[in-house]
């Protein structure tokens, strides 16, 4: 078990931390990262220094969820450390990397996922040492702790802090006062559903709708790769300027939905993962360390989606992702409010194992994490790992190291042949309709 070292003892040591009703919103598990790194790699006593001065930054990954007398979760900030597990294999990372990595194979790679969270490490690594020379790092984090965006600041913390060694300069601490992100209006005043889009409960179908759900062989995972020249066409296609998340999402939300062969009379949705940080008013530092996403949902119907031009469907993705403005966000945390006052228990809307999400999709994106960032002092990593995805529909979007963006995705054993054959295939229609 690895503690922070501190300098000093850090303002919330100790602290019993509520959840904000970003954390609640945010699925309760562990999520797994795995990167690899070639020979030479930096020692296991030198990685296990640097995260001893980085975690002291970020004090919560070192906290332990904890239930209060009302049975409600809380994060208790008491320093008891992160896990660490070292690991020796006889084979040699290229050859392990050349043959591919089956996601049975993955799951060794990180720390086993715990059955129970409340009372375990909240960050918890592997650092697997290949007989070369090469290190594989796995991690899990909880999602409660934090989002992808603060877990990437927190990565490439902690690569500095490894790269530096004794050298190693503290930098201006992160935002963490968590309180600050949710602070309803004196009169707290919801305006949206919440209960319908969050949370369970609801009945509009955003994030509540009653999905099938199959055994795991049933769902297969795929790596797609898009380089960069093909996400330059597909901008080009659009018309408008556009992200590269906009224009890639368009392309794969036309060729699932293709590859699936649903009716064209029937609807299809995305569940789009949005940074609220700079959209909340007042704006939030974008380093603040937690939880602040929440959720959009571009919806339309199949024969729409597969007839429209490239620059329709990213104007209907641009559209639902402007709605998560600053009144939304109010309108969310005041829901929040209310819900402690009634003292009623949230429940994120989370899709188990095996959830076939078809006609639907949901996407994150890593495509802002800075992997080349992770540079532990010989090179950033030279692959990133996909995790296995266990719910039909869910992708994961992030910057390949070759260049380009690699698409984590969980596909239906069915429609994997069809996906396959159409995902690199640009529709030509420039009709702007």
């Amino acid at each position: 078990m690895i503690k922070p070292v501190y300098s000093t003892p850090h303002p919330l040591a100790g602290d019993k931390v509520p959840l904000t009703v970003f954390d609640r919103a945010a699925i309760d598990l562990f999520v797994p990262t795995v990167h690899a790194y070639p020979a030479p790699a930096p020692s296991n006593e030198a990685l296990k220094d640097g995260l001893r001065r980085a975690v002291a930054l970020y004090p919560h990954l070192a906290g332990r969820l904890a239930v209060d007398d009302r049975g409600r979760r809380f994060l208790h900030v008491n320093s008891e450390g992160v896990l660490v597990i070292e690991a020796a294999l006889s084979a040699d990372l290229a050859d392990v990397l050349a043959d591919g990595m089956a996601a049975a194979s993955v799951d060794e790679l990180y720390p086993t996922l715990p059955e129970e969270n409340v009372g375990v490490a909240l960050l918890q690594i592997k650092l697997n040492r290949y007989k070369c020379g090469g290190l594989v790092i796995g991690i899990i984090s909880h999602h409660h702790v934090a989002d992808g965006h603060s877990i990437s600041a927190f990565f490439t913390m902690w690569a500095s802090a490894v790269r530096e060694g004794k050298g190693f300069t503290v930098p201006a601490a992160p935002f963490v006062d968590r309180a600050a992100t949710a602070v309803p209006r004196g009169t707290p005043a919801p305006v949206f559903d919440h209960r319908s889009i969050e949370f369970k409960g609801g009945s509009d179908g955003h994030s509540s709708k009653p999905y099938t759900v199959v055994t795991m062989d049933k769902i297969k995972n795929l790596t797609v790769h898009f380089t960069d020249e093909f996400v330059a066409e597909l901008k080009a296609r659009v018309g408008v300027r556009c992200s590269t998340f906009q224009c890639l999402l368009a392309h794969v939300w036309k060729k699932v939905t293709e590859a699936r062969g649903l009716e064209p009379e029937e609807f299809t949705q995305v569940r789009v993962a949005v940074n609220c940080r700079g959209r909340a008013s007042p704006a939030v530092p974008m380093d603040f360390f937690g939880n602040m996403v929440l959720w959009a949902f571009p919806k339309l119907q199949v024969r729409d989606l597969l007839n429209s031009s490239y620059g329709r469907v990213v104007h209907a993705i641009r559209d639902a992702v402007a709605r998560v403005d600053g009144e939304y966000i109010q309108s969310f945390v005041d829901f929040g409010a209310v819900a402690d006052a009634s003292g009623e228990e949230l429940v994120a809307t989370a899709a188990p194992a095996g959830t076939v999400l078809c006609p639907d999709l949901e996407v994150d994106s890593w495509l802002g994490f800075q992997l080349h960032q992770m540079d532990l002092g010989t090179g950033p990593p030279c692959a990133s790992l996909p995790p296995d995805l266990p719910v039909e529909g869910l992708m994961i979007f992030v910057p390949s190291i070759e260049g380009g963006v690699d698409v984590f995705m969980a596909v239906a054993e069915c429609n994997v042949e069809a996906f396959e054959q159409i995902c690199h295939s640009i529709d030509r229609s420039n009709d702007s309709r």
